[in-house]
């Protein structure tokens, strides 16, 4: 399992929280300073709402109904990547709120 994790973000930092306390092995994936996992790209890209669209320049054309676009987004701009996002093999869940990553952890 990994943990797509801002840790300046308080439902991250809840997220995160909650894979402690869990017990559940996890990697804690701080994708700013590393980027979006390629393994993980396309799992993202499935994902509604995964990009953080009040970020996005107003003169950034995306159609974020394009995995493709949306893959070339995240693979350019780590940043827009909505968050907390716990992934586990082909599935993946945006933790808004925080508790929704609990659905995973019931995988492990």
């Amino acid at each position: 399992m990994r943990l797509y994790h801002n840790p300046r973000c308080s439902k991250s930092r809840q997220a995160l929280s909650i894979m402690k306390e869990s017990g559940v092995e996890f990697e804690e994936y701080r994708y700013l300073d590393l980027g979006i996992a390629p393994e993980d790209l396309d799992v993202l890209s499935s994902l509604n709402n995964v990009i953080r669209t009040s970020e996005l320049d107003r003169d950034t054309m995306v159609d974020l109904t394009s995995k493709t676009e949306v893959i070339d987004l995240l693979k350019n701009h780590p940043s827009l990547l909505q968050r907390p996002i716990l992934v586990h093999g082909n599935k993946a869940v945006i933790g808004r709120p925080p508790e929704d990553i609990i659905i995973l952890l019931h995988e492990a």
